[in-house]
């Protein structure tokens, strides 16, 4: 999730009970495509309202479900999304927090390594959407 402000990029980061910051993400549930588990997850964590861009990438990593003690590999999604509407103080009870940050402050504050590799990822895409924008021109873009 990013706004730009002023000309700059600020990302959206979620802090979970641990004192963890992450980027918002979950499992589809059923039929439910990548891409719509994505925006679900985002608008119940965060609390706003977004629409999907272009995707970032993927992550994959191990966990362990300390429940039942068992590993489990993940891979997880991530897309460009914007905010559209909403409020993050809507947000649900899973995260302790929702803030937004300077795209560098983020990068900074996120808790794990894969997190940083996405939004720097992510800073590229928009770094290169700007790009073409100013290639194009604003007439060319409908």
């Amino acid at each position: 999730m990013y706004r730009r402000i002023a000309g700059e990029v600020a990302v959206l980061l979620v802090e979970t009970p641990g004192g963890q910051w992450g980027l918002p993400k979950g499992t589809p549930g059923g039929d439910e495509k990548l891409e719509e588990a994505a925006v679900r997850e985002v608008v119940e964590e965060t609390g706003l309202q977004v629409d999907r861009e272009g995707k970032i990438g993927t992550i994959e990593y191990w966990f362990v479900r300390a429940e039942e003690g068992q590993r489990v590999h993940k891979y997880v999604h991530f897309w460009l999304m914007r905010p559209t509407g909403g409020s993050i103080a809507d947000h649900d009870a899973e995260h302790i927090s929702v803030r937004w940050f300077s795209l560098e402050r983020g990068i900074e504050r996120a808790t794990h390594e894969n997190t940083k590799t996405i939004l720097r990822k992510a800073a590229a895409l928009l770094d290169a959407g700007e790009a073409a924008f100013e290639a194009t021109g604003p007439s060319d873009t409908g």
